[in-house]
């Protein structure tokens, strides 16, 4: 008999959700296409560092994702502004050490095999283009609707 009731804020958390999973899979399809077709016009090693800087930043945007759905999960269940405090300490330190270890693995990874520049430009420019794209087409209006 205890059913959960859904809240607004559970429907648009939700929502929320379905919005940054559409924008995974379009950035991951994205990265296919760059990739595919950048082997098909250039050469593999183009190919590659698209793939490894889409690889890179999809990676750094899922875990984004994930630490700030955990400091609003925390935040939301904290009632002292100390703990609040903490949190958001807690998730600056971590998105600057993701920061770190990716340029640290770019690093050593261009280090050690040959990357093309642009190629890796476009990988990371995959999440991008797809938030911007997937947040057109959610039908969200940013300017007034008499401009």
């Amino acid at each position: 008999m205890n059913k959960h009731v859904p809240t607004a804020c559970s429907l648009q958390i939700a929502k929320d959700t379905a919005v940054l999973r559409r924008v995974m899979v379009f950035s991951l399809l994205l990265l296919a296409i760059m990739a595919g077709g950048g082997w098909w016009m250039l050469d593999v090693t183009f190919a590659q560092s698209i793939i490894f800087g889409g690889i890179l930043v999809n990676g750094s945007f899922w875990l984004l994702q994930k630490d700030a759905q955990r400091l609003l999960h925390r935040v939301s269940e904290a009632e002292a502004s100390v703990v609040v405090h903490a949190e958001k300490t807690r998730f600056f330190f971590r998105s600057f050490a993701r920061l770190i270890v990716l340029g640290l693995v770019l690093f050593v990874v261009a280090s050690q095999v040959p990357i093309d520049v642009v190629g890796l430009t476009l990988g990371f420019a995959t999440v991008m283009v797809s938030v911007v794209i997937i947040g057109l087409g959610t039908g969200k209006c940013w300017l007034p609707s008499k401009v």
